[in-house]
Parts: structure tokens; sequence; C-alpha cells
């Protein structure tokens, strides 16, 4: 079997309309120069303009010192994140990352991109397959008193035991899901009575955006992150579908550039602004552009993992829960090495061996992120999901080609029914999709624990996940090869992790 590659958000449309979306990283914090860099000297400042990243060590002195520093270097800080010491910085001097790197109370520095910020590409639109009117018509007359008029067209949620869980709760309405994404319309009927303004903005850019309708996607913009926000917690209203968590808030931080990037000052602006706006969960289904691994032996790249590390462990002390899509490449990240072939992908991609113990994929291989693989609906590992040991900690319903795993009637398609831009509905399918049933379950279990600590959630979440032994031989296809090996025992392994997530049992107490 082929393996699915990853374009820049793992996304990718196949010819029956699947979207892929995924992500993962983190390396230690470097050590700064013992002696202080004479920067008065005059730099050029006529090249192309970049973004960086600035990891400061050390309290406020040391902060005021690096940007004056940075200023010195030919840089202009767009923003500081003082909290987690991590700047932000546009900068036109070619030698600026070489230069500041070498700065005292700098820990690491480097560019967030290979593209010069006026570059601009063709939007990357995810695809779908849209949902007929005749579906729609079907399913509703299927539903029954207690089902949203298309929940029989969603099989994801058995898979899950979530339409068990919802006789007993639907989630509380003080829990909040931010979804780290690609924005999300919360004009949508299923997605307005659950939406938080509140805890929403537009973090592109790295400088958070609260203009009504920031967090919104513009038109001919992705609507990636509609649909995540759908299967987290559409509202269970009657019409429409239903979510994971349909009594659970829902907030948009907008990520992604109108080119489809996710880069690192905005994914760092947009933990931040989960961490100070009371959101209990974040959902993270991408990966951190441009490099789908970043190493530790490249300074650009250690310096992007630093500081999306640094906001993932801010938002998880501030009480949050990150869960991520473990990508979808068909991928074991447990592997000795891996070849990426898709970085940088703002430019011209190189192929380059990389060491999974060196080289992160962030956020979701970052620590204490949850990493979710993704399940078909026959619950076997979906044909595209990234795997391994010690990397995934659950498995969730993702989706499936209904050439590997077809759904048991009335549900007629092997992928993830959810919202979708201007009220509309629609399928995918990717660890995009199965990251935010984890989300939900979750939000579920917060609500059931309201005063349980992040690391609390997350043990709830993998000790009450139904545990799944391997699947071996590992024959997707069925063309007579095996297409993945999976490690590890029913209560562990490389394919599921600890098992498929459980909202029934987040919901007792």
């Amino acid at each position: 079997m082929a393996h699915v590659r990853s374009s820049r958000r793992r996304a990718l449309a196949l010819p029956v309309g699947l979207a892929l979306v995924a992500s993962l990283g983190f390396l230690p914090t470097g050590a700064a120069s013992a002696a202080p860099l004479d920067v008065q000297a005059a730099v050029q400042t006529d090249g192309p303009k970049l973004s960086y990243v600035v990891n400061t060590n050390g309290g406020h002195s040391t902060v005021k010192s690096v940007k004056k520093a940075i200023a010195k270097a030919g840089g202009t800080v767009v923003i500081a994140y003082d909290q987690i010491g991590v700047i932000v910085v546009h900068s036109q001097n070619p030698r600026f990352g070489e230069t500041i790197r070498k700065v005292r109370g700098v820990s690491s520095a480097g560019a967030t991109r290979t593209a010069p910020l006026s570059a601009q590409t063709t939007t990357d639109i995810d695809a779908e397959q849209p949902l007929s009117a005749k579906e729609a018509k079907a399913a509703g007359a299927k539903a029954t008193s207690s089902q949203d008029a298309l929940e029989p067209l969603q099989w994801d949620l058995p898979a899950i035991k979530a339409d068990k869980a919802h006789k007993k709760s639907l989630g509380s309405s003080k829990v909040t899901v931010g979804v780290i994404d690609t924005g999300v319309d919360d004009t949508h009927p299923d997605l307005a009575p659950n939406f938080d303004r509140r805890a929403s903005v537009n973090c592109v850019g790295g400088v958070p955006d609260t203009a009504d309708g920031a967090w919104r996607p513009a038109p001919g913009e992705s609507d990636h992150g509609t649909h995540v926000a759908g299967t987290v917690a559409a509202a269970k209203n009657g019409t429409g579908i239903t979510g994971v968590a349909p009594g659970v808030k829902v907030s948009g931080i907008k990520v992604s550039q109108p080119d489809g990037f996710f880069y690192t000052e905005a994914v760092v602006c947009g933990f931040v602004w989960a961490a100070e706006h009371g959101v209990d969960v974040t959902n993270n289904s991408y990966y951190t552009d441009p490099w789908l691994f970043n190493c530790a032996d490249d300074p650009d790249q250690k310096a992007l993992s630093e500081a999306v590390t640094r906001a993932t462990r801010y938002a998880e002390g501030k009480g949050i829960v990150n869960v991520a899509a473990a990508g979808n490449s068909d991928l074991d990240l447990a592997a000795d090495e891996l070849t990426d072939d898709v970085s940088p992908n703002d430019t011209t991609p190189v192929e380059r061996v990389i060491d999974p113990e060196n080289c992160k994929d962030i956020p979701s291989m970052l620590p204490g992120v949850v990493t979710v693989s993704a399940t078909g609906a026959k619950n076997l590992k979906a044909s595209y999901s990234n795997y391994g040991i010690g990397v995934v900690d659950v498995a969730a319903p993702g989706g499936d080609l209904t050439a590997y795993q077809t759904p048991e009637a009335p549900a007629v398609n092997g992928l993830v029914l959810s919202t979708l831009p201007g009220g509309g509905f629609g399928y995918k399918g990717g660890t995009s999709m199965a990251s935010p049933h984890a989300a939900g379950v979750a939000a579920l279990i917060k609500s059931t624990h309201p005063n349980a600590s992040a690391a609390k959630v997350r043990a709830l979440l993998t000790s009450q996940a139904d545990e799944t032994a391997c699947t071996n031989p590992y024959d997707i296809d069925g063309d007579g090869t095996v297409d993945a090996v999976c490690v590890g025992g029913k209560n562990k392994n490389g394919f599921y992790g600890a098992g498929v997530i459980d909202a029934l049992d987040a919901v007792r107490r």
C-alpha cells in the first residue's frame, strides 16, 4: 500500500475527498552564551523580511537587555510573551538569527519560516465530501426522538459510546474546548449555542486580534477548524449533528494564515491565549510549519520546538489538557529513522533522513500532549494514521476509505460527518478528525471531575480507554502485503496506545 504523504497542514485531498491533517515535537533548552555580544556595528537590513522567535533565559532585566540587542541586530519586536520568555521579531538582517543567538540571556532563536513574510501562495482548501440532500432526508427519517436529524450517519459516536454517554450527561457549559485551527464559523446553527466568544481570537502573525468575528475563516479559507469544532461540541438541538460533548463550550483560536500555514508565532499565541482565557482543553489538528520534524541539531528548528514547548507547558500549568493528532503518513514514529521529504514546505522541500528521538513534530510529540491515532468504522487503525509505541497515547475515530472500512447502515460513509461554514455539513477523514473526538471526551471528563488537574484528566482519558489489541498482520487493503506492524500488548501498543477512548466511562463518577 502506498503511504499517504502529508501536505503543509497534513491535509490531503484524495480522489474520494479524504482530507487528512495532524501534528507532533520538542528539545531541551539550550545554554546561553557566557559572553555578551557587541552588536553596535552596522547590520544589513535589505534581506528578505522574516519572522523569528527569540527564547530568553532569566527575568525582566534579561528580557529588557535582549530586546535592546534585538534592535541593534536589526530586529523589530512584534510582541513579547514575557510570561514564557518568547519574543516574536521581524528582521531583514540575513544574519539576525546567527547574531542574536550569541547574546547573553538568549537560550535559542530561529526563523519561523523559510519564505519571506511578503510571500503568498494559493489558498489550500481542505476537500470534503458534501452531505447530499438525499442522505440528509434519509437520516432524518431514521432519527429517533432522542437523536439530532443527522446523528444516524455518525457511526463515530457509538464507536466511542458517546450516544450512551449523552443519556447520562452532555457535558458542562462551564468547560471550554479551544479549537486551535483554521478558524471557526460561530454562526453555524449547530455551533452558535455553544460558542465561547470570550475565549476566541485570531492569532495569525502572533498578535491576538479580538475584533468581532476575527476567529472565523474568511471566504475561500479552510473549513477545517469548523469541522473540528462540530465534532467536539455541536449542540444537541434536534437538527444537524451531535458533538462528542454537546453541552460544553467551544472557542475558535485561529492560527492558520490565509495561505494555509501554521507558523510558530501564531501557535505560541494560541496556547498562551487559551491559558489566560479559561480554556480547559485544546485541540490541535495540525503540525507547525514549515518543518514536519524539528531537529535539535538545527538552530532554527531547535528554537521553534522550544518556543512551542514553553507555550504548551504554560497552558498545562494553567490546567489545560492539550490534545493533538498523530499525523497521516502511515509512519512508525517510534522507528529508528524516518524520511522527511516535505520540509521545508513553504519553499523547496529537501529529502532528509531523521531520528525521531532527535527530531520532533510539534505540538503532538511534545511532553504532556495527548497524541491521538485514528481508527476507521471497523475499529482498525486507519490506513493513513501514524502510529508508534510510546508515542501514541489513545486512538479515536478518524474515518477511512470505505474500500477499507465500511460502516454499518444507516451510516453510508466511512469518513466523519461534521459542520462546515455557512451552516453546511460534510465528511472529512484523518487524525485531524480523531483528535477532536479525544478532546471531546477529555471535556466530558473535566465536566464530571471539575476540580481535576490536567494530569488527572489525561490519566483518566488513558485509563478509561478500551484496551485494543494489536492488529497483526495489518493488511488494510487486502493485497497480501503487510502495511504496518503493531508493537506492544493489549493495554499499550503502537497502533492504539492505551486503547480507544470511551465517552461513557468519562461521564461516570
